[in-house]
């Protein structure tokens, strides 16, 4: 019960701090739509199971003491980063009929796709999964009991995700903000690569 309630607790801080998944899953829910944000929350909860999966397999043991794997880790998800906001600060302007509009499947697929690469990729879930692990969950834990704790941990992340699409995109409040269209784009493409300069500045130190 220990284990299980410092599972919980650690879990639901780390889902809600802010970072590359919330500023992606709140920009397509925002600028795109209630259906492109939750499948984008829908494709980081999927992310987490990366995370869970090597972490399982042993994987996250090697990261943890490899200073040059995480590094390398860390510098393949800022370079990503920083693709996503330089492609948001080079995209051109929607009309809001498009904008409301329903999203055609290729849409649907790169809203899953960049939520799940965004949190494939993030070091940010590698320390929080592994630690995780690694010093909570103890080893001699059952490995179906390890299981449902990964389950756990990616229904939190579509739980707390899809309700922050559910935010940005109801009706009032997308309405209001999508006058800014533009300008919240520029915004977000700018937070990603503040994002992506940490962690590339960070990995590069190392």
């Amino acid at each position: 019960m220990q284990e299980l309630l410092a599972v919980v607790t650690i879990t639901a801080l780390a889902v809600i701090s802010p970072g590359p998944d919330f500023a992606m899953v709140s920009r397509n829910g925002l600028l795109r739509s209630r259906r492109a944000g939750v499948l984008t929350a829908l494709g980081i909860a999927l992310g987490v199971w990366v995370h869970v999966g090597y972490t399982l397999l042993g994987v996250g043991l090697v990261i943890r003491e490899s200073i040059q794997l995480y590094a390398a880790l860390k510098l393949l998800g800022a370079l990503y980063l920083l693709w996503l906001g330089v492609k948001m600060l080079r995209s051109r302007d929607a009309d809001d009929t498009a904008a409301a509009a329903p999203p055609a499947a290729a849409g649907d697929f790169a809203a899953l796709r960049t939520g799940f690469l965004t949190n494939a990729l993030n070091p940010k879930c590698t320390v929080f999964v592994v630690s995780l692990f690694l010093q909570v969950v103890g080893p001699d834990t059952p490995l179906s009991v390890k299981l449902g704790y990964g389950a756990f941990v990616s229904g939190a992340h579509l739980l707390w995700f899809a309700l922050v699409a559910l935010l940005f995109s109801q009706g009032a409040v997308r309405a209001r903000l999508l006058r800014w269209r533009r300008g919240i784009d520029r915004a977000f493409g700018v937070l990603l690569i503040g994002f992506g300069a940490l962690l590339a500045g960070s990995a590069l130190r190392r």
